[in-house]
C-alpha cells in the first residue's frame, strides 16, 4: 500500500482517518477537508480516488507518470499542479515529481521518486491549527514552500566545490578530470535552472491569476514562494558564472604558462644558438680560415662567443623572456 497519510481535518484538527474510497456527506465537506499523501501510487489507487472524488482523467493519467516538467492546469473546479523535487546524490541532481490534486474539499498529493522532504510537514502544520484552518490552498501553498526551500541547499552544496576548484585553478593547472568535472556541474545546475524557472512560472501564476480554490485571503502567501524561487534561480545563475569564469581562468592561464615556457626555450635555443654556430663553422677543418695561426685565436673565438651569449641573456632578461 502506497498510502502515507489520509486524514479528514475539521476546524484545523485531525478528526480521523479515511480511506481511499471513502464518501463524504455534505456538512463534512463543508466544514472540512481531506488530505491524502500517497507515494509511488498504483493505477488502481489513482483510479479509486478518481471515482471518489471526480478527478479528471487528464490529470490522473499525468500523475501515473513517474517525471514531468512543473505545470499548472485547471479542470472544472479542480486545480491540478506538478511540482518537481530535487535532491544531490553525489555529483548529480536526483529530480522527482510530486502531483498535487486540489479541490474545495481535498488534497490529494501522489509523489514519485525524491519526496522533497516532505514528511515532517503534516506533523508541523497539525501543531498549527489555526494556519491548518486555513483549508487546502494553505495546504497547497506549505507543500510548494518545502518542495522550493530544498533546493537551496542542493545550491550550496554545489557552491562549495566550485568555490573550492576556482581556489585551486589559480594556483595550479586543472587536470583532466577537474575540467571533466567543470562540464558535469555546469550541465547539472543549467538542468536545475531549467527547473527553477518552470517552479518560477508556476508560482507566478498562482500569485497573478484567479484559480478555484485559492482563496483572495492565501494568495499573498504564493509571494514568499516565489520570492524563494528568484532568489536560487540567481544564485544558480551567479554559480553558473564562476564555472565559466573558473574554466576560461584556466585556459588562459594555461596560455600564459605556456607562453612563458615557449618564450624561456626560445631564448636559451637563441643563446647556445651563437656558440655552436662558431663552433661549427670552426670544426669544418679548412686550412684558410681566420685566426687558425694566431696566438691567442683560440681565446678570442671563446670571447666573442661568451660575449655575444651574455648579450643575448641581458636582452632577453630585460624583455622578461628569461
Amino acid at each position: 500500500m502506497s498510502v502515507i497519510a489520509a486524514y479528514y481535518y475539521k476546524e484545523g484538527k485531525r478528526i480521523r482517518e479515511i480511506a481511499l474510497d471513502e464518501r463524504f456527506e455534505q456538512d463534512e465537506a463543508r466544514s472540512g477537508f481531506c488530505w491524502i499523501a500517497l507515494r509511488e501510487p498504483s493505477a488502481d489507487e489513482l483510479h479509486t480516488l478518481q471515482t471518489a472524488y471526480h478527478l479528471h482523467p487528464l490529470a490522473i493519467d499525468n500523475a501515473m507518470h513517474p517525471l514531468c516538467p512543473p505545470k499548472l492546469e485547471v479542470y472544472n473546479d479542480e486545480l491540478y499542479i506538478v511540482a518537481q523535487t530535487a535532491e544531490l546524490v553525489g555529483d548529480k541532481i536526483s529530480y522527482g515529481k510530486t502531483a498535487i490534486f486540489t479541490g474545495h474539499n481535498h488534497l490529494i498529493t501522489a509523489r514519485h521518486g525524491n519526496g522533497g522532504a516532505l514528511g515532517n510537514l503534516r506533523g508541523q502544520l497539525e501543531a498549527s491549527p489555526t494556519l491548518l484552518g486555513k483549508g487546502v490552498d494553505y495546504v497547497l501553498h506549505a507543500i510548494l514552500h518545502r518542495i522550493v526551500d530544498q533546493y537551496l541547499p542542493i545550491f550550496e552544496m554545489i557552491e562549495d566545490d566550485v568555490l573550492e576548484m576556482e581556489r585551486r585553478s589559480v594556483g595550479d593547472f586543472l587536470g583532466r578530470e577537474e575540467v571533466a568535472r567543470i562540464f558535469s556541474l555546469r550541465g547539472e545546475l543549467t538542468r536545475f535552472q531549467r527547473t527553477l524557472g518552470a517552479m518560477a512560472e508556476l508560482v507566478r501564476k498562482l500569485v497573478r491569476g484567479h484559480y478555484p480554490c485559492i482563496s483572495a485571503e492565501v494568495r499573498p502567501y504564493f509571494d514568499d514562494v516565489a520570492d524563494h524561487v528568484d532568489r536560487v534561480q540567481s544564485m544558480v545563475n551567479g554559480l553558473l558564472q564562476v564555472l565559466r569564469t573558473v574554466f576560461e581562468f584556466s585556459s588562459l592561464l594555461e596560455a600564459q604558462r605556456t607562453g612563458v615556457i615557449t618564450r624561456q626555450f626560445t631564448s636559451w635555443a637563441a643563446i647556445l644558438a651563437v656558440p655552436a654556430a662558431i663552433a661549427g663553422i670552426y670544426g669544418m677543418n679548412f686550412k684558410n680560415m681566420p685566426g687558425l695561426e694566431t696566438t691567442y685565436g683560440y681565446l678570442v673565438v671563446l670571447g666573442v662567443m661568451t660575449a655575444i651569449c651574455l648579450f643575448l641573456f641581458v636582452r632577453f632578461k630585460k624583455a622578461k623572456w628569461l
